[in-house]
């Protein structure tokens, strides 16, 4: 399946010309590693989007209290709709009323090693579960995400013993973007 087609829900919730979110026309040049981003998203809802490209897309969670860095901390993940790969890099205010209205920033992207049986990684995402190992801005390290209760609830763990170390979410309201170093106070005061 093309890109097209499965960016179909994606494309068909959006006017792009009066969200400002990229079209998708295009995947960013760079590293031939597979990709992922951490966005935080103001859309009534304060939530983290932690996205994974696998193939021509970004395959997409919300995780209400965001990823953390302490193996302890087990995050809620509900599946989204996929997203274009140029979406990565949108940070910007998204129009009130559209789909997806509000504030977003990049808190962390990177790149990403699949792990485990040779099966593959988008297999391993249609029986329930994935691990891989992060190279972000903040986020490093070996995480895993597994189905536990039907299609739309997963868990986003960092894998590691009992009590773990790291940091755990920051405060979403005075994070900072990887990208420009702005809040997402800032990014809605600047309008984009």
């Amino acid at each position: 399946m093309g890109e097209r087609e499965r960016l179909g829900d994606h494309r068909g919730q959006r006017d792009v010309d009066r969200t400002g979110e990229p079209s998708g026309e295009r995947a960013p040049a760079g590293d031939a590693r597979p990709r992922f981003v951490v966005q935080i998203h103001d859309a009534g809802t304060l939530h983290f989007d932690f996205r994974l490209q696998v193939g021509d897309v970004l395959k997409s969670w919300s995780v209400p209290r965001g990823p953390s860095a302490r193996p302890k901390d087990k995050r809620l993940a509900v599946p989204t709709g996929d997203h274009p790969l140029v979406h990565e890099d949108f940070e910007g205010v998204i129009a009130p009323g559209e789909y997806g209205g509000g504030t977003v920033i990049v808190w962390d992207r990177g790149t990403y090693e699949p792990l485990g049986p040779d099966a593959g990684f988008e297999e391993g995402l249609r029986r329930g579960h994935v691990s891989f190992r992060l190279h972000g801005a903040k986020l490093r390290g070996t995480y895993a995400l597994t189905r536990f209760r039907g299609e739309d609830d997963w868990l986003l763990v960092k894998a590691g013993g009992g009590t773990g170390h790291g940091h755990g979410t920051p405060n979403p309201r005075r994070a900072r973007s990887v990208r420009t170093g702005r809040t997402l106070g800032q990014v809605a005061a600047g309008g984009a």
